[in-house]
C-alpha cells in the first residue's frame, strides 16, 4: 500500500485506466447521449488515456524510473496532445490539474486530495458553458470527498478510495440532474469514465482490485438526488452539424479572443492546456470559421473535423461504401511468422512484444493496406481493447473494418487458411472467425519468479504450459514440458496439430513432438512452422 504517491504508482495508474477503459469503452460509447448521441465517448477516453500512458512510458524508457514531478507532467501533456472529444480534453485538462499540484507538492495525502481538486477546478475552467449531471459533476464530488477524507486524517489509501467511492454515487446521480439522460435511462457517459480512472488510481495507490464497473442494470431511482450540490445550467436543444477539434500554439493572451469567438459559432466548447499549447473541441455550424479562429489565435494543426451526420450513417452501415478491395492485417512477432502470414496473403504489423501496438499504429497499419475493406487478426487476446479503438477512428475515415478477436498466432493462421477475397465480406469474416474458433490454442513460457498458478506454484525457470491462457502444466524442460501439453491438448480430439517454434529452441524438438503426436493420435496430420518468436518458445494450435 502506497503512503506517498511516485512516479512508479503514476504509472500503474495510467496503465490500470487504460485497461479499465479499455473493457468498458463498448459500454460508455452505448451510453454516450449528451451533448451529441455520436457513441464515441468511451472511445475518446481511451484514446486520452492511451496517449497518456505513452507519455509516461517514454518517461521510465529514457531514465529508469523519473521523478514523480516529471512523470506526472507526461502524462498531462501526453493526455493533452492526444485528447479526443469532449470527453477527452475534459479528462485531459483534470489530468493536467492535478499534475500541477503532484509536481508542486509531493504526492502525500494532502497533496493528492488538493490535486483532485485542482484537477475538477481545471476542468471546470476549460468547459465554457458547463453542465449540470456531466463528468463535471462526477469530478467535482470526487474532490469533495476527498477533501473530507484528507481532513478526517485518512492516508493516500483513504483518499483515493474516497474519491472513488463517491464518484460512483455522484454517477448514479446525474439522470435525476440531467434530463437527456433520465430520457435514455443512462447514466453520463463521460462520468462513467472517470469513475474508471478513479477506480484505477485507488487500485495504484492501495494494490487492490478496486470495485466493479456501474452496471448499466443498477436501479438508479433508488440513490437519493441529495449529495453534491449543482452550480450549472442545463443544457440547451439543437446540435451543430459538425465536430472540429485542433492542437493549437498559442499565447496565453490570445485565449480570451479565441473562447468569445467560437463561443459565438457553437457549443460543447472546450479548450484546455497551457504555456502555449492548447487542445481546441467546439461543435459548430460553420467548420471553416472554427479553424479560422485558431488561425487568428495562432498555429493549429492535427485538425480533425467530424460531419455528425456522415459519422452515423458510417457507423450505421459499419463504414461500407460500396465494393471495394480488401485486405486481411496480421499481428505478429517473430520473423518466421511474419514470413508466414506474408506468403498466405496478408499485410503484416510486426509487435513488440514487449511493447505492443497503439492504437494509432494499427489504425496507420490499417491505413498502409490501401484497401477498403480490412480485416485484423490480433493474435493477442490483450489488444482486443486497442484494436476496438483503432477501428472506430477507421470507420469514420470510410474504411470497412472487422476485427477477428484471435487470441494466439495459431489461431490467426487458421483464419488465414479460409480466407477467400473473393466472398462477400461478411462471409469471409463469419468463415475466419469459425476457423480461429476451432482451434484450440496452447503455448510453452518460461516462469520468472515463484507464483500461483491454475496448475500449483511455480518457481523461477520453471517451463509452464498454458492451455487457452491458463496453466495446465508445470514442467522442468521444453521439451518434455512440450510433450505433456500436447498429449492434454489432443486428449480432446483433432484433426490437424500446428506447432509453431519459437527462437531458440532446442535442437530436435520439433522431430520430438511430431512422433509423440504420432504416437498419441496416429490419425492426426502435423505441421511445423519456424515462427521466430521470442515470446514463447513454441505455440501449439490443434484444430
Amino acid at each position: 500500500m502506497q503512503d506517498t504517491l511516485d512516479a512508479l504508482a503514476v504509472r500503474t495508474w495510467c496503465r490500470l485506466a487504460l485497461s479499465a477503459l479499455g473493457q468498458a469503452r463498448e459500454e460508455i460509447d452505448a451510453l454516450n447521449v449528451y451533448p451529441v448521441p455520436d457513441g464515441d465517448t468511451g472511445t475518446n477516453l481511451y484514446l486520452t488515456a492511451e496517449s497518456a500512458t505513452a507519455a509516461v512510458e517514454e518517461c521510465f524508457d529514457a531514465t529508469g524510473e523519473p521523478g514523480l514531478d516529471i512523470a506526472v507532467r507526461a502524462m498531462a501533456k501526453g493526455a493533452l496532445i492526444g485528447a479526443r472529444g469532449n470527453s477527452g480534453v475534459i479528462l485531459a485538462q483534470l489530468l493536467r490539474g492535478t499534475a500541477e499540484v503532484l509536481a508542486q507538492r509531493g504526492g502525500g495525502p494532502q497533496a493528492l486530495s488538493a490535486a483532485l481538486r485542482r484537477g475538477c477546478e481545471a476542468a471546470y475552467q476549460a468547459v465554457a458553458e458547463p453542465v449540470e449531471g456531466t463528468l463535471l459533476t462526477v469530478a467535482a464530488c470526487a474532490a469533495d470527498s476527498a477533501e473530507r477524507a484528507e481532513q478526517a486524517g485518512g492516508g493516500l489509501a483513504e483518499i483515493a478510495g474516497a474519491a472513488h467511492q463517491e464518484a460512483r454515487q455522484a454517477l448514479l446521480r446525474t439522470p435525476s440532474q440531467l434530463d437527456v439522460l433520465a430520457r435514455a435511462g443512462v447514466v453520463d457517459a463521460g462520468g462513467r469514465g472517470l469513475v474508471a480512472v478513479l477506480g484505477a488510481l485507488a487500485d495504484a495507490v492501495t494494490g487492490q482490485q478496486p470495485m466493479g464497473p456501474v452496471a448499466l442494470g443498477e436501479d438508479l431511482g433508488t440513490v437519493a438526488a441529495a449529495g453534491c450540490e449543482g452550480h450549472l445550467r442545463p443544457p440547451g436543444p439543437g446540435h451543430p452539424a459538425f465536430e472540429v477539434i485542433y492542437l493549437l500554439d498559442a499565447p496565453d493572451a490570445a485565449l480570451p479572443a479565441l473562447r468569445e469567438r467560437l463561443a459565438g459559432l457553437g457549443d460543447s466548447l472546450v479548450v484546455g492546456g497551457g504555456d502555449g499549447l492548447w487542445n481546441v473541441h467546439v461543435h459548430v455550424d460553420d467548420a471553416g470559421a472554427a479553424v479560422e479562429a485558431g488561425v487568428e489565435a495562432g498555429r493549429p494543426y492535427r485538425i480533425r473535423i467530424t460531419h455528425f451526420a456522415e459519422a452515423a450513417a458510417r457507423a450505421g452501415t459499419g463504414g461500407e461504401a460500396g465494393p471495394a478491395a480488401r485486405a486481411v492485417l496480421s499481428v505478429v512477432t517473430g520473423e518466421g511468422l511474419a514470413e508466414l502470414c506474408l506468403q498466405a496473403g496478408a499485410a503484416v504489423l510486426r509487435a513488440d512484444p514487449d511493447a505492443p501496438p497503439s492504437s494509432a499504429e494499427l489504425a496507420q497499419a490499417v491505413r498502409g493496406c490501401a484497401a477498403g475493406e480490412v480485416i485484423v487478426l490480433l493474435n493477442d487476446a490483450e489488444l482486443r481493447a486497442t484494436a476496438g479503438a483503432a477501428a472506430d477512428q477507421l470507420r469514420e475515415e470510410g474504411v470497412r473494418v472487422a476485427v477477428l478477436p484471435t487470441r494466439s498466432p495459431v489461431q490467426g493462421l487458421a483464419a488465414l487458411a479460409v480466407h477467400e477475397a473473393g466472398r462477400r465480406f461478411d462471409e469471409d469474416v463469419v468463415a475466419m472467425t469459425s476457423a480461429a474458433g476451432a482451434t484450440r490454442y496452447a503455448e510453452l513460457a518460461v516462469a520468472e519468479g515463484e507464483s500461483w498458478t491454475m496448475a500449483g506454484v511455480c518457481q523461477a525457470g520453471d517451463v509452464l504450459g498454458l492451455i487457452d491462457g491458463d496453466v495446465a502444466v508445470i514442467g522442468q524442460g521444453i521439451a518434455a514440458t512440450g510433450a505433456e501439453l500436447l498429449s492434454r491438448m489432443l486428449a480432446a480430439g483433432g484433426e490437424l496439430v500446428t506447432l509453431v517454434l519459437g527462437e531458440g529452441v532446442p535442437p530436435g524438438l520439433a522431430d520430438q513432438l511430431v512422433a509423440h503426436a504420432r504416437r498419441q493420435r496416429p490419425e492426426v496430420d502435423t505441421v511445423v512452422f519456424d515462427g521466430g518468436q521470442q515470446s514463447a518458445p513454441l505455440l501449439i494450435g490443434v484444430e
